[in-house]
C-alpha cells in the first residue's frame, strides 16, 4: 500500500497538473507547435496490442493498450515541454469522455524525462461531467510510465497525464 501524500505535495501536483494542461490548450489554441503538439489517433479494439507515440524535441511519449468491444475511437495525445525546458508533458483521453472499450491493458511511458506525477482516469471530463480518477490500486507509477495492475486494474480507462521532469541543466 502507498503511503499517503501530504497535502501540499498533491496540491502542488494538482497545481503542475493543472498548469501544464492550459500550457497545451494555449499552445495548440496559438499554433505553437514548438511547445506543444495535439494529435488525433484511433483506439481500436479486438485484443491485439497497440501502440502509439508522439515526439517533441529530445522527448516521446508511447501509449501502448489492448482493448476489447465496439468499434474503433477517436482519441487525442498531447505532448509539451515547458518554455525553460524543464518539464515535459504527455496527456493521452478521449475528447468525447468515458470510453465504452473494456481495455485489458495499458501502459503511458515517457522517454528522455522522469515522471514526477502520473494519474489515469476512468472517465475524462466532457458535456459538463468531470473527470473520474481510478483508485490508486488500479494503476501504478513508475520513473518511466503509468500503467495497470495486473489483477486490480477494472478495464475502465479514459484519460491519462504524465508531467515529467527532464535531465535539462543550467549552463
Amino acid at each position: 500500500m502507498a503511503a499517503p501524500r501530504p497535502v501540499g505535495e498533491r496540491w502542488l501536483r494538482d497545481g503542475l497538473l493543472a498548469f501544464f494542461f492550459f500550457l497545451h490548450v494555449f499552445y495548440s489554441a496559438a499554433g505553437r507547435e514548438e511547445g506543444a503538439v495535439t494529435v488525433e489517433f484511433d483506439v481500436r479494439p479486438g485484443g491485439m496490442v497497440h501502440s502509439f507515440s508522439k515526439s517533441l524535441k529530445d522527448y516521446e511519449c508511447t501509449f501502448t493498450y489492448a482493448a476489447q468491444g465496439g468499434t474503433n475511437e477517436q482519441w487525442q495525445m498531447s505532448v509539451g515541454v515547458s518554455e525553460d525546458n524543464s518539464l515535459f508533458s504527455c496527456s493521452v483521453w478521449r475528447p468525447q469522455g468515458k470510453s465504452y472499450l473494456f481495455f485489458t491493458q495499458f501502459e503511458a511511458k515517457v522517454k528522455g524525462a522522469k515522471i514526477e506525477y502520473g494519474t489515469a482516469f476512468s472517465a475524462a471530463a466532457a458535456r459538463g461531467q468531470n473527470d473520474v480518477p481510478l483508485k490508486e490500486e488500479e494503476f501504478h507509477v513508475t520513473e518511466t510510465a503509468v500503467s495497470h495492475k495486473e489483477g486490480k486494474f477494472r478495464s475502465e480507462l479514459s484519460k491519462l497525464v504524465i508531467v515529467a521532469k527532464t535531465a535539462h541543466d543550467e549552463l
